[in-house]
């Protein structure tokens, strides 16, 4: 791509790009569900060979989408960054020290702390595949350069702040022989309206090119312009100042859970047509004469007196059947997405304590291999900010690595068991109550918390 500042080339897609683009779409609208899902689900909502285009319209209106997939990456991102990671600098300035403290308060100048900014691009991730972080800085525009680091500090240029991209919004990109980045090119728009008083909105697209020492951004007016071009903040490292956040196949839930999401879809939607049309009775009338009175809702049958009739279903149970269907592809969505524990037990069947602490164990392996993509990629941007603003530090990250998916009758059935054994240990015994009623009273006021361990102690 020598030839990017041609503004015409600003457009190309990357081969890639272009393949997976209506996927991402339609990752996004199973995520999301609710109105977004029902408006597109034209495309989702199989049509039966020869179905009249009236019926597959009424079927339509009347769809409806069970969102499990959505559900599941929620409860993926918020377990785990339920609690926040530690930060660890090591060495750097008190105005290094200062700057990363309030950074992690505040990563993208609008409130956001690291800690939501990274449950976003985990969520992002968990749907696409994929997520982007670019590391920006204040631009100094017309004014003149500061001429000192604490020239710079107090005109807030040093201050970075990140900015999330979704893999959608790539549009194209290269990388060297090395797998380092060499340029990518970001596709943005959005709607807008010139003033309160003008007539009409107007969709504005971006796009914003980054190279390891210079940035471009382009915008489309009638035709695309360049706006703006600079070095960017980390061009004195040598480095594109964007980071990826990727999960193997195997972990990329939508993806995994997505073809099962659409079979349950389908057939939900086809149980819940033939029950409602069950509900209408419709009339049939023997007779060799021509019929031509209106009879019940909108549908008669005209049959002959030696006529019969009767629909071809496996022995009368297609409902049951399909019912069941349900179930199990409502169970393979939790089976494939490691939540077991989480999926109703169709077959009735109790599950042994042993079997549900493998479920729990299996989901932790899979909550720790997340952790570590997020604390890996928290890692690298926090040092490439860091090299970037010459603060002489090393940051770490640590956490994200022990989680309490355990529910409560697990962890009661096994302290009652524990307790049966009749352990000679007032100490163990007070620590089990502890844990069962801090688990127990996990949304209460701390200092709720506090008396009932203190109570507990006491005897």
């Amino acid at each position: 791509m020598s030839d990017i500042n041609a503004n015409q080339h600003i457009e190309q897609e990357h081969p890639d790009y272009t393949a997976r683009a209506r996927m991402w779409r339609r990752y996004r609208d199973i995520y999301a569900g609710g109105e977004q899902f029902r408006l597109n689900a034209a495309e989702y909502l199989i049509r039966r060979l020869k179905e009249p285009a009236e019926v597959y319209q009424e079927r339509l209106g009347r769809v409806f989408y069970e969102n499990y997939v959505g559900s599941i990456v929620d409860w993926y991102a918020a377990t785990l960054m339920r609690e926040e990671p530690v930060i660890d600098l090591t060495d750097g300035s008190p105005q290094s020290r200062d700057f990363f403290a309030q950074f992690v308060q505040n990563c993208d100048q609008r409130g956001t702390t690291l800690t939501q900014f990274f449950r976003q691009q985990l969520t992002e991730t968990l749907v696409c595949g994929k997520s982007f972080v670019v590391v920006d800085f204040p631009r100094a525009g017309d004014s003149e350069a500061p001429r000192s680091r604490a020239e710079e500090d107090e005109l807030g240029r040093s201050r970075a702040y990140l900015t999330g991209y979704s893999a959608d919004e790539v549009i194209n990109w290269s990388y060297d022989d090395r797998g380092e980045m060499e340029w990518i090119v970001f596709r943005t728009s959005w709607l807008k309206q010139d003033g309160p008083k003008s007539h009409g909105w107007k969709r504005e697209t971006r796009w914003i090119y980054y190279d390891r020492e210079n940035y471009e951004i382009y915008e489309r007016d009638k035709e695309i312009e360049l706006l703006e071009r600079g070095r960017h903040g980390f061009a004195g490292i040598g480095r594109v100042p964007v980071y990826e956040l990727r999960v193997s196949d195997g972990l990329w839930l939508t993806n995994k859970a997505a073809s099962l999401q659409m079979e349950h879809f389908n057939k939900s939607n086809a149980l819940g047509w033939a029950l409602t049309m069950g509900l209408f009775a419709m009339p049939v009338i023997y007779s060799d004469r021509e019929w031509s009175q209106i009879v019940g809702e909108s549908y008669y049958i005209q049959m002959g007196p030696q006529d019969r009739f009767g629909w071809a279903e496996p022995d009368g149970k297609v409902y049951e059947i399909a019912a069941d269907n349900l179930n199990r592809l409502k169970d393979e969505i939790y089976r494939v997405s490691f939540l077991m524990m989480q999926a109703g037990d169709s077959g009735g069947a109790m599950q042994s304590g042993l079997s549900k602490q493998w479920d729990f164990a299996v989901t932790q392996e899979i909550l720790g291999a997340y952790g570590d993509v997020v604390k890996d990629a928290m890692r690298n941007i926090l040092n490439g900010i860091a090299a970037a603003r010459q603060d002489e530090m090393a940051v770490d990250v640590v956490g994200l690595d022990s989680f309490d998916i355990t529910d409560f009758s697990t962890e009661a059935n096994d302290a009652a068991s524990l307790l049966k054994l009749e352990i000679s240990s007032p100490t163990l015994t007070k620590q089990i109550y502890k844990r069962l009623a801090l688990k127990y009273l996990c949304d209460a006021r701390q200092d709720i918390k506090d008396r009932i361990a203190e109570e507990i102690d006491a005897g």
